[in-house]
């Protein structure tokens, strides 16, 4: 009989070759590294899986652009709600979560994330990282 290993609470895809995505994802490897042990929380390279979400309609360039997860029950999560999330169970930035997370300021922080992830994006084009 095989066993079946649980689906981690939170699968996070992003693109090792932008630097500032890369340097915030160790960032929070290093402050979740007992959840990442434990197989709660993992963290993909979606340059190593260019259509892992492929299912959920996302492309690698979408993937490029914006964080995207799944969580335990397989729900995708895009952007501003990954951050939320990774914060959300990250021990010390719960706060985080809250305040950028919360009803009224949910919209903006979607928004402020957008723009800087399409700043990135457009960035790490003309430096051709990809």
């Amino acid at each position: 009989m095989l066993k079946q290993t649980p689906r981690p609470e939170l699968s996070v895809w992003y693109n090792t070759r932008c630097p500032v995505c890369d340097a915030g994802i160790t960032r929070q490897k290093r402050r979740l590294i007992e959840a990442v042990r434990a197989g709660r929380i993992e963290f993909r390279d979606i340059n190593l899986e260019p259509a892992a979400l492929a299912g959920h309609g996302a492309s690698l360039e979408d993937i490029r652009r914006r964080l995207h997860a799944t969580d335990a029950d397989g729900r995708l999560l895009v952007g501003a709600d990954v951050a939320i999330a990774v914060w959300a169970a990250t021990p010390g930035e719960g706060w985080l979560a809250k305040l950028f997370g919360n009803r009224l300021a949910l919209p903006l922080t979607r928004f402020g994330y957008d723009r800087f992830a399409d700043l990135l994006y457009a960035w790490n084009r003309r430096k051709g990282r990809w």
